[in-house]
């Protein structure tokens, strides 16, 4: 497997299953007005623009101004079949990186979380429309989804991967063409990328288990996708890599809030500084990302939050 250590972005999942149509999807890739190249680079300076220089203090929030669905609760609306982010285990709990580490922030802020399964191209819409209070779904932090919905600081960092068979010629991104079928998450960053960028048509889907399945049937040959999610899908016996993968921190992984509720924003803000600086982003780090080494320029929360 190759690697290559880029700074830029990727990660958006989806959820539900086929392979659709994207024009039938509002805010698709093809309605991009600007390409995302996702392995274009970048530096510190500009992954720093939107990340606030500090935090409101934690025992001053005041949760009766957090404008939530139900008082004293965070109603999330997130995927199932994203491991090792965001899924359904055996029991039928919500969990994953991205939302054992919410709860941890909702214990920090004395909140309980509620969290409800839903279509990742249905999210961001329905939290900017209040039904849910927060999007848990490792989601990219475009300047596009900016214009839509708000967002926490950071508390995580993409890679996008390639994943083909064993035996196939697709060996990593240079070996994408208009000849080779790639499969992509409808909506997500990796669809604008190889949609807008690469100029391919892109083979879509609303679930990331329908995508693997239909590249080990060999119907698609490769898979553009969010390294995380392609660890949690192959296995070994599936006769399939991942080929190549990159970092990306360039648009920082966040979690969606309503544009309007900046106090909420504010607040979960502070409950993740309160759980870098205690250890538990470090601590779930190590649990989810056993073997992910987190690039040295790169750490979550606000410019003045300390990573222990």
């Amino acid at each position: 497997m190759k690697f290559k250590a880029l700074k830029w972005l990727t990660a958006a999942p989806v959820a539900v299953a086929l392979v659709i149509s994207l024009g039938a999807c509002s805010g698709s890739a093809q309605s991009s007005s600007s390409p995302t190249n996702a392995l274009a680079g970048s530096d510190q300076t500009s992954l720093d623009k939107y990340t606030t220089k500090t935090v409101p203090v934690l025992d001053k929030v005041d949760k009766s101004k957090l404008g939530l669905i139900t008082d004293g609760t965070l109603h999330v609306g997130t995927l199932s079949d994203a491991p090792p982010n965001i899924f359904l285990d055996k029991s039928g709990k919500f969990t994953g990186f991205d939302n054992e580490l919410l709860r941890a922030i909702g214990d920090k802020l004395g909140l309980k979380v509620e969290f409800a399964s839903t279509d990742f191209s249905a999210l961001l819409a329905q939290v900017q429309n209040k039904q849910f209070d927060v999007g848990s779904s490792s989601i990219s932090t475009t300047d596009k989804r900016r214009q839509n919905v708000g967002f926490t600081n950071g508390y995580d960092f993409g890679y996008m991967a390639v994943v083909a068979k064993k035996d196939s010629n697709v060996k990593g991104f240079k070996d994408l063409n208009s000849g080779v079928r790639i499969g992509v998450v409808q909506g997500s960053v990796q669809d604008d990328y190889v949609t807008n960028t690469l100029k391919i048509d892109p083979v879509r889907f609303s679930d990331y288990n329908s995508l693997y399945a239909n590249l080990k049937t060999g119907q698609i040959d490769a898979w553009v996708a969010p390294s995380q999610q392609a660890s949690g899908q192959v296995k070994d016996g599936d006769n399939t890599a991942i080929v190549e993968k990159t970092i990306n921190t360039l648009n920082f992984v966040a979690y969606a809030v309503n544009s309007k509720n900046q106090p909420l924003i504010d607040a979960l803000n502070s409950g993740l500084d309160a759980v870098v600086a205690d250890g538990t982003w470090s601590k779930l780090v190590k649990q989810w990302y056993p073997d992910r080494e987190t690039p040295k320029t790169w750490k979550p929360g606000s410019k003045a939050s300390t990573l222990k």
